[in-house]
């Protein structure tokens, strides 16, 4: 059963007012494990769950009309853990992330907090979905290990891939937690619930939809780090979709959706946090709920990713119209479709990308600039790198038509900050 554990809270004296420095009673809720419960499922939720299932693994099975699929992916998980880094905060628009990746590329250290956080975010993602495919385990060590990438190179790297060892709570002061809108487990039980989480991630009982929004919904519950909390968890959900198989290829961007929908995304996940037992009416209502909402933040995250996905290949179409005659399988060829995940190189880094020569890549880019596909830029300490616009564009038009509730930004003002339209 769940509970809350009572706890006196002891000042320290080191807040800015009288209100911060108090001591206070507070209490700490402890959820019911995971495994080894049964969860019933509402019909219409049930039906919920199978129509994002079935969009997540469409998605993933039509990316192929893109000439490059890897490329689609590469910009869909960028997008997501953009979204992801959003949610806690972290605002960057898209040309100035690019930048801020290529110039690391090129080995300088970015300047911008910002975008090393968010950086940091896609190290994270990037390693998580690298490590696990259909029916490999999920592991404690896993999610420390992607905490660690999470947090590295920021102010808090002394804190990264360890669970906490003090009391953390959300909401209220930043110095105790007597005004908190939430109070995770006391820091002894972390370790033993995490452990719970992830075997509960490695069962295969429950619909992948249904699992990952559960596993979610308890990971931040537990809240198990210091910070980095909520990217974390979002990256769970991504790890369970890779070890059910149902997005080995193309992640749906449904942090996107999650950051639009902020208020009904915090309130599924306080639904989950029911009094009494696990076989009770609150606990069932409450996991219905977020269930529900999770799945239908699935299915619109695969929504506008295919609508991205279109425009994507309209945009590469117009391309190579506007290039002309293209040797296939030539380093201009190539570059075509990788600019769509990439849309920010380098000549080193575009040759890498599509496994040609120096020689080869700098011609195909001298192309592209004289065809006006690719615009000569400075990132970094003034290195030269090489943007395309138009999927700059395009990928800030996601960001913008997801903050939109109705998935229109023309017709339905964004409920979020969002990039100006390109």
């Amino acid at each position: 059963m769940s509970r809350v554990i009572r706890r006196r809270w002891i000042n320290d004296y080191t807040g800015p007012s009288r209100k911060d420095n108090r001591g206070c009673e507070y209490e700490a809720y402890v959820p019911d494990p995971l495994v080894g419960r049964a969860f019933t499922i509402d019909g219409e939720v049930a039906a919920d769950i199978a129509d994002a299932e079935a969009a997540i693994a469409r998605l993933n099975a039509e990316a192929t009309s893109l000439v490059d699929t890897e490329a689609l992916a590469r910009i869909l998980l960028r997008a997501e853990s953009v979204a992801s880094s959003r949610i806690e905060g972290l605002e960057i628009g898209a040309r100035r992330l690019l930048r801020a990746e290529a110039a690391r590329g090129l080995g300088d250290d970015p300047s911008d907090v910002t975008a090393v956080e968010v950086l940091g975010n896609i190290d994270a993602m990037v390693f998580a979905i690298e490590h696990v495919d259909a029916g490999d385990p999920i592991t404690v060590e896993l999610v420390l290990d992607v905490h660690q990438r999470l947090l590295a190179k920021t102010r808090l790297e002394q804190y990264a891939g360890k669970f906490r060892e003090q009391q953390n709570w959300i909401g209220g002061s930043a110095y105790n937690p007597c005004s908190a809108a939430f109070v995770p487990p006391p820091p002894e039980y972390v370790a033993e619930l995490v452990a719970d989480l992830v075997a509960f991630a490695n069962d295969d009982s429950l619909p992948p939809v249904a699992q990952a929004a559960i596993a979610h919904a308890q990971f931040e519950t537990i809240h198990p780090f210091v910070d980095g909390n909520g990217r974390t968890g979002r990256a769970l959900v991504h790890l369970i979709f890779r070890r059910r198989g149902v997005a080995p290829h193309v992640l749906p961007p449904v942090s996107l959706v999650l950051a639009t929908w902020a208020q009904d995304y915090v309130g599924g996940l306080e639904a989950t946090r029911y009094r009494g037992p696990a076989s009770g009416k609150a606990a069932s209502e409450g996991i219905n709920l977020w269930i529900g909402r999770f799945a239908t933040a699935c299915k619109r995250a695969v929504d506008d990713a295919s609508s991205f996905e279109e425009r994507a290949r309209a945009i590469e179409a117009s391309w190579r119209e506007r290039l002309g005659r293209v040797r296939a399988r030539s380093a201009a060829d190539l570059l075509l479709g990788a600019l769509v995940g990439a849309p920010v190189v380098t000549v080193n880094s575009a040759a890498d990308m599509i496994s040609r020569s120096f020689i080869q890549t700098n011609e195909a880019v001298s192309r592209l600039v004289e065809a006006g596909i690719l615009k000569q830029v400075t990132v970094g300490r003034r290195n030269r790198a090489f943007e395309a616009p138009d999927i700059i564009a395009a990928f800030t038009d996601l960001e913008r038509q997801l903050a939109s509730p109705e998935g229109d930004t023309l017709t339905s003002e964004p409920v979020r900050r969002v990039p100006r339209r390109q």
